[in-house]
């Protein structure tokens, strides 16, 4: 049997953590490598300034990763972290892999964050309804990383559509 770290817990909060866990951590993967591939690919008007936003988001979204994968194993989970698992369990949107336009990356970026926060938030109040604040705390400090993050690529979305008359 796994060991388990955490006392207070009944079987059922700790399987329902594990599950909202592993669902939020195929998410944070995938939006992750959405992130890098805009990295990699991106041209602009501001390529330098928001190629280095990216890669300070992607550092940020390893950590949030990382944070969610280790609760799930503290709580005796187990984690789909494989590209097979993500692929499959993701519930956001497939990022295009075609796209290379700041505009583009900005916009297909920003609505992969928004929906990332509404499975968050979500996965918050069911934490919570299940006993584990812990791993409610957990969502709402990714969430509010998430928001952040979402609001420093939509800014760069005004601007370039300030640039461009949209």
């Amino acid at each position: 049997m796994e060991q388990i770290y955490v006392a207070g817990l009944d079987d059922k909060a700790r399987e329902n953590s594990i599950k909202l866990l592993n669902d939020r951590l195929t998410d944070s993967i995938d939006l992750s490598l959405a992130v890098k591939q805009a990295h990699w690919t991106i041209r602009g008007p501001s390529f330098i300034g928001l190629h280095e936003l990216l890669d300070t988001i992607a550092e940020r979204m390893r950590e949030r990763t990382d944070m969610i994968a280790e609760r799930a194993i503290i709580l005796g989970g187990h984690t789909p972290g494989t590209v097979q698992a993500v692929d499959k369990g993701s519930k956001l949107e497939p990022y295009p892999a075609d796209i290379k336009f700041q505009k583009d990356h900005v916009e297909a970026l920003t609505a992969r964050f928004v929906a990332f926060g509404k499975h968050l938030r979500e996965s918050i109040e069911k934490a919570e309804d299940a006993g584990d604040m812990d791993t409610s705390d957990l969502f709402t400090e990714v969430s509010r990383g998430i928001d952040k993050d979402a609001w420093f690529l939509g800014a760069h979305y005004d601007e370039a559509n300030a640039k461009t008359g949209n």
